[in-house]
Parts: C-alpha cells; sequence; structure tokens
C-alpha cells in the first residue's frame, strides 16, 4: 500500500459484496424463492468477484412468511454454497426493532443470531435508524456471543447536526461496545462524497484495526463519487449491485464500481462476465416470474430532488402509492377552499418540499426504517390538512408519536418548540429512559403457544424464533392462510379469473346490490394499494372495520394498508357515517377493492 501525492490510499485491496437482499427490498415488495436462490447461488459464486453476500434480514423472512415459504429453510439453503465457497455472508438487522418495524423483547433478539449463525450467516449488520447507541449495545454483544462478526452501521444522512464529529462520536462507543466493523449505510445516498471521505479517514486512523464497509444507494446520484472518495481514504468494502436490479433507487452495479477503482489505482478482483450475464439473466427469470408483479418501474429512476429531502429509494414506490390515495382528496379539499387544484407531479415536489421543512422540526431523523415512513405520513398528512385550511401537524399517527417522544430512542437533534407544545396540549409525556426497558422478555408466551399448537421449536430453535419475531405472519404461514393468499394475490395481479368461495362471492356482490339500491349516493372506500388491511385503531373496535353509523371526516386516515413493509394511509375522500363495510380486519385486499361505503 502507498499513498500519491495528494495522500489518497493506492495499491489497496478492495472487496466486494452483492447486496442481493437489498437489491429486490430496493426494488419491489418480495424476495426470490429458495429454489430460486439456489439455483443462483452457485452461479454468483462462480462470477468470482465477491467476497461477501448480503443473503438475508429486514424484510426478507418476513416476505417469506407471507407468501407461504419457511424462511429458515430460505436461508439455510441460500448460504449453503457460500459457506462452501468461503464467502462471508451478512444479514441486516434494525437494532431495537429486530427484523420488524417495532420493537423486540430482549430475549428474542438475543436468540437471532445465535439462530442465524447456526443458519450459515456470518456477518450481523446492526443499524439503528436513530443512531442511538443505547439501541446498539445489546445488537453487538449478542453477535459477538453467538460467534457472529458484528458490523455496527452508521444511519448517514445529511443535517447541521450530523458532522463527522457526531458520527465519530458514535463510533467510539461501537468500538467500545466491541464492534468488528463499522458499515457506513447510506440509504438514501444523500451523503456527501467529502464528508463521507473524512468519516472513513477519521474512522481508519483512529481505529486501523476496524473494517469500514460503505452501503451507498443510488437515489440522487451521489454514491459512484462517494465509492470513490471512501476507498480512497481507506473503506475496506464496497457494497454493490448487479443488472437487472441496479441503479436508479437500488445500488451501483459491480462492473461500473471495479472499472473506476481498477482505473484508480485498487486491487479488485476480475469479474467473471460469463457468470455475471448468467446471474443477470437468472434474475431477469425471477421477475418475469411473479416478483416483477410487485417491482415499481418508478424505481428505475434515480432523481436529484431526492437531495434536498433526503428519502430513501428503497420506499419511493409506497410514498407515490400514498400520493396516489390522497391526490384526489387533496384536490377536493383545495377545490371546496376555493383553491387551484395540483397536478400528481406538483403533488410530487410539494411533498419532497414538505418533508425537507418538517425534518428539522422533528429532530433529524435519519430517513431510514421506519422513521423515514413516520416522517413521510406526516408530511402526506400536512399536505392533506392544510389544503383542508388546517394548521400542519394537525393529524400525526401513534408510531410517529412515538418517534418524536423518544420511545424508538433519542433524537439526533431538537425538535421545534411547537411540537413539543402540541405534545403538551395532548396530554403525552417524553420517554426518557432506555428503549428496550419497554419490551419485556417474551420467549416463554411462545414457548407455551408452540407447545399448545404442537408445533416444533425447530433446529436451533430456530422456528420459535420466526414465531418470536413475526408472530401474526408466522401464525398465518403455519395455518396455510399465507400461500392461499399469495396464490389469489398474484393470479389477481395478473389479471387471472379467481376461484373464489361462493359464499365469499355471494356476499361481496349481495353487498355491493344492496349498498347500491339503499344507499345510491354512498361513496366507496377504495383501497390505494395492495396489501394487508388495516382498519384504523382510532375506532372503538380495534380488531373489526368500523361499524354502521361510525362519523367519519372528510380527510381522515380510516384505515392504513400493510404493502411490503411500509403501512399506507388509506384517507376517507368524503365525510359522513359508515355505511356499511365488506372487508374483514387483516384481510388481504388489492388496488381498486371496494372496502366500504361512507354517505
Amino acid at each position: 500500500m502507498f499513498f500519491n501525492s495528494i495522500g489518497y490510499i493506492m495499491n489497496k485491496e478492495i472487496k466486494f459484496s452483492l447486496v442481493y437482499r437489498d437489491m429486490w427490498q430496493s426494488s419491489g415488495k418480495y424476495q426470490p424463492r429458495v429454489d430460486q436462490l439456489e439455483k443462483i447461488a452457485p452461479v454468483i459464486v462462480d462470477m468470482g468477484c465477491f467476497d461477501r453476500i448480503e443473503t438475508n434480514g429486514g424484510a426478507f423472512e418476513q416476505v417469506n412468511l407471507m407468501y407461504g415459504e419457511n424462511p429458515n429453510k430460505a436461508v439455510r439453503a441460500w448460504t449453503k454454497a457460500f459457506n462452501k465457497a468461503g464467502i462471508q455472508t451478512h444479514m441486516l438487522e434494525r437494532a431495537l426493532n429486530g427484523l420488524r418495524m417495532y420493537g423486540v423483547p430482549k430475549d428474542v433478539r438475543q436468540l437471532m443470531p445465535k439462530v442465524k449463525k447456526a443458519q450459515g450467516v456470518d456477518i450481523m449488520r446492526s443499524f439503528c435508524g436513530l443512531n442511538d447507541p443505547r439501541n446498539l449495545e445489546l445488537s453487538v454483544k449478542y453477535a459477538k456471543e453467538a460467534g457472529m462478526i458484528s458490523q455496527a452501521a452508521l444511519s448517514i444522512t445529511h443535517s447541521p447536526v450530523h458532522t463527522v464529529e457526531y458520527y465519530m462520536g458514535i463510533v467510539d462507543k461501537l468500538v467500545e461496545f466491541g464492534a468488528d466493523e463499522i458499515c457506513l449505510k447510506d440509504m438514501a445516498g444523500v451523503g456527501r462524497p467529502a464528508t463521507l471521505g473524512k468519516l472513513v479517514h477519521e474512522i481508519k486512523t483512529k481505529y486501523p484495526h476496524i473494517k469500514v464497509q460503505y452501503h451507498g444507494h443510488t437515489g440522487p446520484g451521489l454514491s459512484m463519487a462517494s465509492t470513490l472518495m471512501v476507498a480512497q481514504a481507506g473503506a475496506d468494502v464496497i457494497d454493490c449491485a448487479m443488472e437487472p436490479l441496479s441503479w436508479g433507487m437500488v445500488h451501483p452495479d459491480v462492473i461500473s464500481v471495479q472499472a473506476m477503482l481498477k482505473d484508480a489505482g485498487f486491487l479488485v478482483k476480475d469479474i467473471n462476465m460469463d457468470a455475471y450475464m448468467e446471474a443477470r439473466k437468472l434474475t431477469q427469470e425471477f421477475i418475469d416470474d411473479f416478483l416483477g408483479l410487485y417491482i415499481n418501474p418508478g424505481n428505475r429512476v434515480s432523481t436529484s430532488l431526492l437531495v434536498g429531502c433526503g428519502l430513501p429509494g428503497g420506499m419511493m414506490g409506497s410514498m407515490m402509492s400514498d400520493l396516489r390515495g390522497v391526490h384526489g382528496a387533496i384536490n377536493m379539499a383545495l377545490k371546496k377552499n376555493g383553491k387551484p387544484e395540483v397536478s400528481f407531479e406538483e403533488l410530487t415536489v410539494q411533498l419532497f418540499q414538505e418533508v425537507e421543512l418538517i425534518w428539522p422540526m422533528l429532530g433529524y431523523p435519519p430517513l431510514v426504517t421506519p422513521f423515514s415512513q413516520y416522517t413521510k405520513n406526516i408530511a402526506v398528512m400536512n399536505l392533506l390538512s392544510m389544503a383542508q385550511g388546517k394548521p400542519r401537524f394537525s393529524q400525526i399517527d401513534k408510531d410517529s408519536w412515538s418517534m418524536i417522544l423518544g420511545r424508538a430512542g433519542k433524537l439526533p437533534g431538537e425538535l421545534a418548540p411547537e411540537i413539543v407544545e402540541l405534545a403538551k396540549q395532548q396530554g403525552m409525556e417524553f420517554y426518557t429512559g432506555v428503549p428496550q426497558d419497554a419490551y419485556p422478555d417474551a420467549l416463554p408466551e411462545y414457548i407455551k403457544e408452540m407447545e399448545e399448537n404442537g408445533w416444533e421449536r425447530g433446529e436451533d430453535d430456530e422456528e420459535l424464533f420466526e414465531l418470536a419475531m413475526h408472530d401474526r405472519q408466522y401464525r398465518d404461514y403455519k395455518s396455510g392462510l399465507a400461500k392461499e393468499r399469495f396464490n389469489k394475490e398474484v393470479a389477481q395481479l395478473r389479471g387471472e379469473r379467481l376461484k373464489v368461495k361462493g359464499e365469499n362471492a355471494d356476499a361481496a356482490t349481495g353487498a355491493l346490490n344492496y349498498i347500491s339500491q339503499k344507499h345510491p349516493n354512498a361513496t366507496p372506500i377504495v383501497a390505494d394499494a395492495t396489501g394487508r388491511l388495516l382498519w384504523e385503531v382510532n375506532f372503538d373496535d380495534q380488531s373489526t372495520p368500523p361499524a354502521p353509523g361510525t362519523e367519519v371526516k372528510e380527510g381522515a386516515v380510516i384505515a392504513h394498508i400493510e404493502a411490503s413493509y411500509a403501512l399506507m394511509p388509506l384517507v376517507a375522500l368524503k365525510g359522513g357515517k359508515v355505511v356499511d363495510t365488506c372487508a374483514k380486519q387483516g384481510q388481504m385486499v388489492k388496488k381498486g377493492d371496494v372496502l366500504g361505503w361512507v354517505e
């Protein structure tokens, strides 16, 4: 290794990691089936350029359950070829939130790395969306106890708060905890190249034994420059994607990254292009099979508008769906108040600007799952409220309040005074304790449930872990409901004629005929996304649809649709009383389905 005339590290080996899980995560809803993963694994090995593969983690296990596949079998089968070839495998987990969107009990978090290590996963990449070291400490501890490499991630964003000094303060804590590696998780790709280079230089200077891995999405177009800067500053591993799921909102393609770094004087492995083309072909086959039904074409496009708002590329599809869902309601409100209507493109720009405006007011939470969703939800509802002539922050959902009140961890910046005052007006208390303390141990309860159902805990307690981490999805998987629901969903998306049970078809037809005759002026409640229906918890009964006669305000969130890993609000286009509903709590619905009526 040597340094050139301007101090950049040269002749250093840079290793590549294929983030195959995140390629799909950032493109659509589902991951490939286990048979598809087994088919492409040896081809990826033959490419010869990867020292690491991201195999599983956030959204991987969950979506496997959602289409009726056992995620434990998938992880074991998927990692097998890489383990045999000596290629390291790594997973992604969300610290306090584990592999889901909300807090996980301590004993479940401790079980996770034990299970994943036994399944063939070498590295646990752990991130906290708020960069709260308290949430990461147990991740590091439990990973190392299980014999895994602990890679602690910094959630990268760009703000007056998120300086090199700020991040180094977190790095000091992570090293103190015993982290083996540091990942720069640039989930929105808004990290500025020069700043990221300085950060890596500081890390490698202070902790030369610590490996640094860079993960940068290509949404706003900065990540290739950032890749070069962090490599020159001493980074060891670069995350890459490959066609047909590279660029756009995903990650740089390994071909381009390899060419750039080779030209800069780094030692990089050659790419077996025959194997690359075969892997590319197989990935396209998976897309053509069924996965493409869930891929938003817009995710293929980068946009510099993301530089300002900092929203991650992986959630752009859900955000666009949210906007389409409220577009009509916003224009209806604008028209009612004598204001000009807005096009969808104008509304999109307004949303980006609204996120950019409120982000500092909310304490600069890094816009990564789930805090990107919370911030986006608040921004969407602000646009609707203002169109209705109401002030900002008139409608904030309970999960966003949880973030604001500190229940998920300490916000990086200070809340705006109006947010603090709003919390006081609503009688809410700010939480200053350790977030993990709010989630008591739960494994004994899940063990009891498995025993009562006659379910096996599985090899290395892996089935117990899946139940404890994704209890609702796991129960649906065990009952066969998940596979039935998924097959129906795919058939609907393909436009095939569905074979539904007669009683369900008769009930839906009967309800439609009744409503059209008795309530001809009723406005339908229409699903604006495909996913699981969750009627809004503000109604008296949280487990059932709103009863006939329930008052609904125009523009109010009356339900959420759990699409992929994001909750999308469903807004009432008209105020009045609920006439009837024809969709149950937790039911899978598709975009365009009528869920009920308001008059």
